[in-house]
């Protein structure tokens, strides 16, 4: 699904414009980003929880040359699915 049939199919669910459609799924995907980006946790109800995730400093190869090489610390984004979402994907 690309981003103006989501933007579609929001707008038929949740009785709105396309354009208020498309500006609430930004404004959603703005407010996770900046909260995720400053260390928050974001739970959503169904769906599931978005949080940064620290990743530690290790080792690495370089798969051309072999060569070893340090990758260092990082924080990543994480996404936990809720248990309603996980059934659903699995049918039940």
């Amino acid at each position: 699904m690309k981003k103006d049939e989501l933007v579609q199919a929001i707008a038929e669910n949740a009785d709105l414009s396309k354009a208020d459609a498309d500006r609430a799924l930004k404004a959603v995907a703005e407010v996770i980003t900046q909260q995720v980006a400053s260390g928050e946790k974001i739970q959503v109800p169904g769906l599931g929880t978005f949080e940064p995730r620290d990743r530690s400093a290790r080792e690495g190869r370089n798969p051309q040359t072999g060569a070893t090489v340090q990758i260092a610390a990082t924080t990543v984004p994480g996404f936990k699915a809720a248990t309603a979402f996980k059934q659903a994907v699995a049918g039940k």
